[in-house]
């Protein structure tokens, strides 16, 4: 059933979302039979309101996809820059809803969105640098989150977990790695001893763009507003090499694959260390980016963490790997999703008892985080664990771009005696906007 003291997907809903949003969103003007519990459906009154903030390719094909395989979820207004692209996904929901629904609202500004009041929960899939922003403003308007890995900077990361604590927000980073089998099932067999006290992890990561991009200013498309889309990163010429999906690959963006597939594979290696909730305490590494062009993250890097548990993890660009190695074996996996492989058959077949340590597996990200709207638990990747985990790609990058060890207190989040590294923990933001 929809939150409590939260409108439902009625006809009732839909048109006081048109007295508030006003005339910038097209609503639709019919409810199928659906929306309504008929046909074996789950009725609106029963289902959770959503938002989509952000309709490019993971937009879509991951999170508006997923959300709409769910029937206990109702798709109510997209959100985004890029005009066609959200006229595409709308055309996606018209599919999946049926000849009777005649679309969702459609909007090109995201505070639309958390400002009305027929929508429960927003999934927030634009690129890095607006995650922040865009949490913390819904939290603060009441709504429950999915929001896209990996944050921008340590302190952002922090003000969004602090404010879905405030605000009793359910809040899900958004990562599948807790529901795939051989990453929980890893996890689990470190946790509970079967290659004997962890002493390293190590960590393989894709290799950056192997472009420098292209910096020439070019017309901005029709359709697209990219001072939005920019929003509170520097201002900056429009070209096609900076926006989308290639904005991963430029810092006043996102943190490169140290941050796009690190919150990723650093998830797991934090859950299997029980480290989850902390942090390292020494971090060192080095790194190459081009030297001109656009794109200025890490292609190529090798860096070293260290815990206070004595645990030393250490990552490298190539690959997509994952090893735990401890004083009684070894279990690993080589590729995005691969089987799991041990030192013995007596660890990769070893049987987790009853008593020992179970850790949650949830089902998929969306079907987790809708479940917790309704119980208002914690998903299993939650503000709190996730900013930890993003955290361990900023730090990676500092020390890179200091070119020196540097001392963390993951109690305080800042680093020791070090007000060098300390500036980096946070960024300047774009008049007008503000966390």
């Amino acid at each position: 059933m929809a939150r409590v003291n939260t409108a439902s997907v009625t006809r009732r809903g839909f048109l006081k979302g048109v007295a508030a949003a006003g005339a910038a969103i097209t609503l639709p003007s019919y409810v199928p039979s659906a929306a309504l519990g008929k046909d074996g459906a789950t009725a609106a009154s029963e289902r959770i309101a959503m938002g989509f903030i952000g309709t490019g390719s993971h937009g879509v094909g991951m999170n508006l996809q997923s959300f709409l395989r769910l029937r206990d979820s109702q798709a109510v207004v997209l959100c985004d820059v890029d005009k066609p692209r959200m006229i595409n996904a709308d055309n996606l929901v018209k599919r999946v809803y049926g000849s009777g629904f005649k679309g969702c609202a459609l909007t090109g500004d995201w505070r639309e969105v958390i400002a009305r009041d027929d929508i429960d929960a927003v999934m927030i899939s634009t690129p890095d640098h607006w995650h922040a922003p865009m949490a913390v403003a819904a939290a603060r308007a009441g709504k429950d989150i999915e929001c896209e890995k990996p944050t921008i900077t340590i302190e952002e990361g922090r003000a969004i977990a602090d404010t879905v604590k405030r605000y009793g927000t359910v809040f899900q980073l958004s990562t599948e790695d807790r529901s795939i089998g051989v990453y929980h099932r890893m996890a689990e067999l470190v946790r509970n001893g079967r290659i004997g006290k962890l002493h390293t992890i190590r960590v393989s990561l894709p290799s950056g763009p192997g472009n420098k991009g292209h910096a020439a200013p070019q017309p901005v498309p029709e359709g697209f507003d990219y001072n939005m889309w920019l929003g509170p990163a520097p201002w900056a010429p429009y070209t096609k090499d900076r926006c989308h999906y290639h904005f991963r690959w430029i810092r006043d963006y996102s943190g490169g694959q140290l941050a796009d597939w690190g919150a990723h594979l650093f998830d797991t290696a934090q859950w299997a260390n029980d480290t989850e909730h902390t942090g390292p305490i020494e971090i060192e590494g080095h790194g190459l980016a081009h030297k001109d062009g656009l794109y200025d993250t890490a292609h190529t890097y090798h860096i070293e963490y260290l815990y206070a548990n004595g645990v030393r993890m250490i990552v490298d660009s190539g690959g997509v790997n994952l090893r735990f190695e401890g004083t009684e074996g070894w279990v690993e996996n080589r590729g995005w999703r691969g089987p799991l492989k041990a030192s013995s058959p007596k660890i990769a077949n070893s049987i987790i008892g009853p008593d020992e340590i179970h850790l949650f597996k949830g089902n998929g990200e969306q079907r987790n985080f809708l479940d917790c709207v309704r119980t208002r638990k914690d998903p299993y990747f939650p503000a709190e664990i996730g900013h930890r985990c993003c955290c361990l790609a900023h730090l990676g990058n500092i020390a890179m771009d200091l070119g020196r060890k540097v001392r963390w207190n993951p109690d305080k989040e800042e680093f020791i005696d070090d007000s060098q590294a300390n500036r980096l923990r946070s960024r300047s933001m774009r008049s007008p906007w503000t966390l």
